[in-house]
C-alpha cells in the first residue's frame, strides 16, 4: 500500500513562492513515477510535473515551465514542487500522485491534496 502526504500549501500574493512536499511510504516506491496534479473549479485536471524516482528524469508542463521545478530527496523518500512567481491562475488543490508505471495519466495512488491560493 502506498501513502502520499502533501504539505506546504497556503495563501500567498502574486509573485511569491511556495514549496510543496510529498512524503511517500510504501513498498518499492523508489521505482515509482511521482507527479503533481492540480485541480481547480472550471478547469480540467492538469499534470504539472512528474519525476521517475529510479533515475530522477523529470519534466514540467508548458504552463509552468521556467517557474516550477520538481525534485526528490531519495534518502527521505520525499518529492518536492518548487513554485516561483506564482499567479492567480496557479490557484488550485495540488495532489501528489504515484504509479508503478506511468503517473502522468491515470495514477493509482493519490494524496489528500494541499490547497494553494494566490491573490493578485
Amino acid at each position: 500500500h502506498v501513502q502520499l502526504v502533501e504539505s506546504g500549501g497556503g495563501s500567498v500574493q502574486e509573485g511569491q513562492s511556495l514549496k510543496l512536499s510529498c512524503a511517500i511510504s510504501g513498498y518499492a516506491t523508489s521505482h515509482y513515477c511521482i507527479a503533481w496534479f492540480r485541480l481547480s473549479s472550471g478547469k480540467e485536471r492538469e499534470e504539472v510535473a512528474h519525476i521517475y524516482a529510479r533515475n530522477g528524469r523529470s519534466d514540467v508542463a508548458d504552463s509552468v515551465e521556467g517557474r516550477f521545478a520538481i525534485s526528490q530527496d531519495k534518502a527521505k523518500n520525499t518529492v518536492f514542487l518548487q513554485m516561483n512567481n506564482l499567479t492567480p491562475d496557479d490557484t488550485a488543490m495540488y495532489y501528489c500522485v504515484a504509479d508503478e508505471r506511468d503517473c502522468r495519466y491515470s495514477p493509482n495512488f493519490w494524496g489528500q491534496g494541499t490547497q494553494v491560493t494566490v491573490s493578485s
